[in-house]
């Protein structure tokens, strides 16, 4: 007697590519780099501004912070909106989301300044966390 029985095997963890930022996003950022001084900085806060789900803006604005403090606010609003943006990608808490693809940059530098910032202001736990998860979500990536 034989069973027809199908047997799939897991490749393991799955992986998350979150979609790309429409062109019309990427370019604004673009144009607000490319300005110099302080006018760099509040270029890339009017392109959140009008896009906030934008995580390269976030994670721009983080990187460009002049204080701990104002990277790590930063950084958190870019880690929570790519939170958001990888569970409507399909995320369920688990699995890669790595660098190579672009699209996941955006959060992925989010954490690493949300990283950043914890360490400077003494938030430890919270360092550890970041470096934890992002050692998690792409195992490869050399820090």
């Amino acid at each position: 007697m034989t069973d027809d029985l199908s047997v799939t095997l897991s490749r393991g963890l799955p992986e998350t590519v979150l979609p790309p930022p429409p062109q019309e996003w990427t370019e604004a950022l673009s144009d607000a780099l490319a300005k110099s001084g302080p006018a760099r900085q509040a270029a890339v806060s009017a392109v959140a501004r009008q896009h906030p789900r934008f995580l390269e803006a976030w994670a721009t604005l983080a990187e460009l912070a002049d204080d701990d403090v104002q990277s790590y606010a930063y950084a958190r609003v870019g880690y929570h909106r790519g939170l958001d943006a990888l569970r409507a990608a399909g995320w369920r808490g688990s699995g890669y989301v790595r660098w190579r693809h672009q699209p996941n940059q955006g959060f992925l530098r989010s954490l690493e300044a949300l990283r950043r910032a914890s360490e400077s202001i003494g938030e430890t736990e919270e360092e550890e966390r970041c470096a934890l998860f992002l050692h998690q979500l792409d195992p490869e990536r050399r820090r």
